[in-house]
Protein backbone atom coordinates (compact mmCIF):
# COMPACT_ATOMS: atom_id res chain seq x y z
CA UNK A 1 0.00 0.00 0.00
CA UNK A 2 1.19 3.22 -0.86
CA UNK A 3 -0.62 6.50 1.44
CA UNK A 4 -0.13 10.08 1.13
CA UNK A 5 -2.08 13.46 1.91
CA UNK A 6 -2.65 15.69 -1.34
CA UNK A 7 -2.70 19.08 0.08
CA UNK A 8 -6.37 20.19 -1.08
CA UNK A 9 -7.14 16.75 -1.92
CA UNK A 10 -6.86 14.93 1.07
CA UNK A 11 -5.44 11.19 1.61
CA UNK A 12 -4.91 8.85 -1.05
CA UNK A 13 -4.32 5.08 0.05
CA UNK A 14 -3.68 3.16 -2.78
CA UNK A 15 -3.42 -0.76 -3.07
CA UNK A 16 -4.44 -1.48 -6.23
CA UNK A 17 -3.64 -0.45 -10.12
CA UNK A 18 -6.19 -1.39 -12.79
CA UNK A 19 -4.63 -0.88 -16.18
CA UNK A 20 -5.36 -1.51 -19.51
CA UNK A 21 -3.53 -3.62 -21.73
CA UNK A 22 -3.32 -2.26 -25.22
CA UNK A 23 -2.38 0.99 -25.95
CA UNK A 24 -1.76 1.53 -22.45
CA UNK A 25 0.77 -1.30 -21.45
CA UNK A 26 1.72 -2.63 -25.05
CA UNK A 27 1.61 -1.27 -28.56
CA UNK A 28 0.46 -3.73 -31.20
CA UNK A 29 0.31 -6.49 -28.27
CA UNK A 30 4.04 -6.00 -27.90
CA UNK A 31 4.84 -4.69 -24.37
CA UNK A 32 8.31 -2.04 -24.49
CA UNK A 33 11.84 -3.54 -23.31
CA UNK A 34 11.92 -3.33 -19.38
CA UNK A 35 8.17 -2.75 -18.48
CA UNK A 36 7.90 -6.39 -17.12
CA UNK A 37 11.12 -5.58 -15.23
CA UNK A 38 9.49 -2.03 -13.65
CA UNK A 39 5.81 -3.71 -12.89
CA UNK A 40 7.85 -6.45 -11.36
CA UNK A 41 9.10 -3.67 -8.75
CA UNK A 42 5.39 -2.66 -7.27
CA UNK A 43 4.53 -5.99 -6.62
CA UNK A 44 5.30 -5.79 -2.98
CA UNK A 45 3.51 -3.06 -2.18
CA UNK A 46 0.74 -2.92 -4.91
CA UNK A 47 -1.25 -5.46 -6.47
CA UNK A 48 -1.73 -5.56 -10.42
CA UNK A 49 -4.59 -5.94 -12.09
CA UNK A 50 -4.76 -6.18 -15.75
CA UNK A 51 -7.98 -5.65 -18.20
CA UNK A 52 -7.74 -6.37 -21.88
CA UNK A 53 -10.07 -6.99 -24.82
CA UNK A 54 -7.40 -8.68 -26.14
CA UNK A 55 -7.60 -7.08 -29.36
CA UNK A 56 -4.11 -8.30 -30.81
CA UNK A 57 -4.56 -11.65 -29.68
CA UNK A 58 -1.64 -12.04 -27.66
CA UNK A 59 -2.51 -11.58 -23.89
CA UNK A 60 -1.63 -14.75 -22.93
CA UNK A 61 2.13 -14.07 -24.08
CA UNK A 62 1.85 -11.05 -22.27
CA UNK A 63 0.44 -12.51 -19.09
CA UNK A 64 3.70 -14.59 -19.37
CA UNK A 65 5.78 -12.06 -19.76
CA UNK A 66 4.37 -9.99 -16.37
CA UNK A 67 3.66 -13.32 -14.74
CA UNK A 68 0.10 -11.67 -14.43
CA UNK A 69 -3.66 -13.26 -15.69
CA UNK A 70 -5.93 -10.76 -17.37
CA UNK A 71 -9.36 -10.09 -17.04
CA UNK A 72 -10.63 -10.89 -20.06
CA UNK A 73 -13.18 -7.83 -20.81
CA UNK A 74 -16.43 -8.85 -23.38
CA UNK A 75 -17.25 -7.09 -26.25
CA UNK A 76 -20.17 -4.82 -25.63
CA UNK A 77 -19.94 -2.34 -22.66
CA UNK A 78 -16.65 -2.72 -22.07
CA UNK A 79 -16.26 0.99 -20.72
CA UNK A 80 -18.64 -0.40 -18.14
CA UNK A 81 -17.32 -3.69 -17.58
CA UNK A 82 -13.97 -1.84 -16.55
CA UNK A 83 -15.81 0.62 -14.41
CA UNK A 84 -17.55 -2.18 -12.57
CA UNK A 85 -14.07 -3.76 -11.90
CA UNK A 86 -12.70 -0.69 -10.51
CA UNK A 87 -15.84 -0.43 -8.14
CA UNK A 88 -15.82 -4.24 -7.05
CA UNK A 89 -12.36 -3.83 -6.18
CA UNK A 90 -13.49 -0.63 -3.42
CA UNK A 91 -12.40 2.45 -6.25
CA UNK A 92 -11.44 4.44 -2.81
CA UNK A 93 -8.09 2.03 -2.93
CA UNK A 94 -7.83 2.13 -6.62
CA UNK A 95 -5.12 3.92 -9.44
CA UNK A 96 -6.20 3.04 -13.01
CA UNK A 97 -4.25 3.80 -16.03
CA UNK A 98 -5.48 3.80 -19.47
CA UNK A 99 -5.88 5.68 -22.85
CA UNK A 100 -8.53 4.47 -25.16
CA UNK A 101 -12.50 5.74 -25.11
CA UNK A 102 -12.99 2.56 -23.25
CA UNK A 103 -10.83 3.30 -20.26
CA UNK A 104 -12.31 6.83 -19.27
CA UNK A 105 -15.48 5.61 -17.18
CA UNK A 106 -12.38 2.77 -14.96
CA UNK A 107 -10.21 6.41 -14.36
CA UNK A 108 -13.69 8.45 -13.58
CA UNK A 109 -14.46 6.11 -10.85
CA UNK A 110 -10.84 5.15 -9.39
CA UNK A 111 -9.32 7.39 -6.69
CA UNK A 112 -6.96 8.17 -9.14
CA UNK A 113 -6.89 8.33 -12.71
CA UNK A 114 -3.78 8.53 -15.03
CA UNK A 115 -4.18 8.91 -18.55
CA UNK A 116 -1.07 7.65 -20.27
CA UNK A 117 -0.09 8.85 -24.10
CA UNK A 118 0.39 6.05 -26.43
CA UNK A 119 1.22 5.83 -29.91
CA UNK A 120 -2.51 4.48 -30.81
CA UNK A 121 -3.84 7.70 -29.57
CA UNK A 122 -5.65 9.14 -26.53
CA UNK A 123 -9.13 9.30 -26.48
CA UNK A 124 -10.82 12.87 -25.92
CA UNK A 125 -12.85 11.34 -22.93
CA UNK A 126 -10.44 9.41 -21.55
CA UNK A 127 -8.32 12.34 -20.91
CA UNK A 128 -10.48 14.65 -19.38
CA UNK A 129 -11.69 11.77 -17.12
CA UNK A 130 -8.28 11.52 -15.79
CA UNK A 131 -6.82 13.28 -12.86
CA UNK A 132 -3.11 13.44 -14.71
CA UNK A 133 -1.74 12.82 -17.87
CA UNK A 134 2.02 11.26 -18.25
CA UNK A 135 4.00 10.84 -21.69
CA UNK A 136 4.16 6.95 -21.29
CA UNK A 137 3.74 4.04 -19.40
CA UNK A 138 6.77 3.64 -17.43
CA UNK A 139 6.44 7.85 -16.32
CA UNK A 140 3.08 6.54 -14.97
CA UNK A 141 4.71 4.37 -13.13
CA UNK A 142 7.38 6.09 -11.46
CA UNK A 143 4.94 7.99 -9.78
CA UNK A 144 4.69 4.96 -7.34
CA UNK A 145 8.28 4.94 -6.70
CA UNK A 146 8.15 8.68 -6.21
CA UNK A 147 4.79 9.98 -4.95
CA UNK A 148 5.87 13.29 -4.06
CA UNK A 149 5.36 13.87 -7.51
CA UNK A 150 1.86 13.23 -7.08
CA UNK A 151 1.61 15.59 -4.47
CA UNK A 152 3.16 18.65 -6.60
CA UNK A 153 0.93 17.67 -9.38
CA UNK A 154 -2.46 17.30 -7.53
CA UNK A 155 -2.06 19.77 -4.62
CA UNK A 156 -4.51 22.22 -4.96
Amino acid sequence: MIELTIPGRGELRIEHIVTDVNGTLAVDGILPDGLAKRIGTLRDRLTIHLLTADTHGRQAVIDGQLNLTAVRIKGGNEAGQKADYVKNLGADSVVAIGQGANDAAMLKEAALGICVMSQEGVAVETLLAADLLVPDIFAALDLFDKPLRLIASLRK
